[in-house]
């Protein structure tokens, strides 16, 4: 667990319990039927009541972008799962966005959809955990928008990576400048975003 500030928790939880476990603490909101996604939904919404025990689990709902929210907006928050990880960032006073990745060639394969030419220019990425990073970023960036309709080589733009921890980015849909973290760990790679609250 992270406290980023006094009112913003990030926290990741490797999934090694079985679905009882979550059960016990926070409902399942939706029909999942794949056993390993179930699990992973549930370890999803642990998390929230993990990084704050007051957070009212049972009011989730999902929009029709299928980011999970509470319509009175008393926390703002994200969720991610990546293989046997879960990873949440929750808030009460920023917008937020979160996102894991292991590493899959796959990423490198199809970095045309998602990487600029500008941004190859000045990120010059060259490893599989490189493209992985930058991925995850523009995820998480996703996230934290929640409307949905983004082009990752358009809307989303990476200028530059400082200290190999943080992306400088700049998201054109609505012209707002932002830093997101990311840290890379043997087998994931986290990314997350946190902004005071603006009118989206």
């Amino acid at each position: 667990m992270k406290n980023i500030n006094p009112t913003t928790k990030l926290g990741i939880w490797l999934i090694e319990e079985d679905e009882a476990f979550f059960r016990e603490k926070v409902p399942l909101h939706r029909n999942v039927t794949h056993p390993h996604k179930r699990l992973q939904h549930l370890a999803g919404r642990f998390l929230l009541k993990y990084l704050f025990p007051d957070f009212p689990s049972h009011l989730v709902q999902i929009a029709d972008t299928r980011k999970p929210y509470l319509p009175d907006e008393e926390y703002h928050f994200s969720i991610s799962h990546c293989g046997d990880f879960a990873a949440a960032i929750v808030s009460k006073n920023y917008r937020v966005g979160i996102d894991i990745e292991i590493p899959d060639e796959k990423v490198k394969r199809i970095h045309q959809k998602f990487i600029s030419d500008a941004e190859m220019e000045v990120l010059n990425p060259m490893h599989l955990e490189e493209y992985t990073q930058i991925w995850s970023a523009k995820e998480t960036v996703f996230k934290w928008y929640s409307k949905g309709e983004v082009d990752f080589r358009q809307h989303i733009q990476l200028h530059k990576i400082v200290d190999h921890s943080c992306f400088r980015g700049f998201f054109t849909k609505n012209e707002y400048d932002l830093d997101i973290f990311i840290k890379q760990f043997s087998k994931l790679c986290l990314s997350y975003v946190f902004t005071p609250e603006i009118q989206m």
